[in-house]
């Protein structure tokens, strides 16, 4: 077949599958929103994650952030997923240069935000491997092809759990949260590197760590110090809703020594 042939052919079946897809269908509410993340490179990552089965289908948007979208996932036995698609058209990245950086599972930086965006996705994929593998709680994931990231959906869809920012914690949050710190540092080797009450799913009495496209291995140069900004987060977090005394320096120096 020619170089034509098969472009003509690969076109076509873009046509097809966008005409046939039920998360692009002509009577969205959000179809501005749909336009802007799945652009054609994007259907092509879906369609491949659909081939490997690891969804079915997409139904409606869970969340959305400048980086990112997470919409319901369903695979063809009928399990719910999350599954996150990260926008390459967003400039977010360029600041995010410091958390691959000097990450000795990645090598040279790719010059183009498109290839940073794709290790982006590797590296929450692998965190997540490495997080889980340690017994810390956190959305399992299941498959990852370019921008986009397919992982255990937490909560009842369409709706995401409640996160720590909008639900009522107590001392056993605080104390789970800590423990998680630590175990996550001195278990799996890794800095969450931007923890805030974001972060952290209250699923009824189950707590999750979740998003660690920007966590980083203890071994890396800004490690204590990314260590440091979680720490403070979430003391300032916790001081707020009048549980909790200890300081910042003393949860670090428990957790680092």
């Amino acid at each position: 077949m020619t170089e034509d042939g098969g472009s003509d052919r690969l076109r076509e079946e873009l046509r097809r599958y966008e005409r046939d897809s039920r998360f692009l269908r002509k009577d969205s509410d959000d179809r501005k929103t749909m336009e802007e993340v799945f652009d054609r490179a994007t259907l092509l990552v879906l369609r491949q994650l659909m081939r490997q089965g690891a969804i079915s289908e997409l139904n409606g948007i869970v969340s959305s952030g400048k980086e990112a979208r997470v919409y319901w996932g369903v695979t063809a036995e009928g399990t719910n997923r999350a599954v996150k698609i990260y926008l390459t058209v967003s400039a977010e990245f360029r600041r995010r240069l410091n958390y691959i950086a000097g990450d000795r599972r990645f090598g040279k930086l790719p010059s183009n935000s498109r290839e940073m965006i794709f290790i982006w996705v590797r590296k929450e994929f692998k965190n997540l491997q490495l997080a889980e593998s340690a017994g810390i709680r956190v959305p399992k994931p299941y498959a990852f092809e370019k921008n986009v990231l397919s992982m255990e959906f937490i909560g009842t869809p369409p709706a995401p759990a409640p996160i720590f920012a909008e639900s009522e914690v107590d001392e056993k949050d605080y104390e789970w949260t800590f423990d998680t710190i630590s175990k996550l540092y001195n278990s799996a080797g890794l800095v969450h590197a931007d923890l805030s009450e974001f972060n952290f799913f209250k699923n009824g009495t189950e707590l999750v760590l979740f998003d660690f496209g920007s966590a980083v291995l203890e071994s890396h140069p800004q490690a204590i110090e990314f260590l440091t900004r979680d720490i403070k987060n979430m003391v300032r977090f916790f001081k707020k809703r009048g549980i909790g005394t200890r300081e910042p320096e003393d949860w670090l120096e428990e957790i680092t020594k």
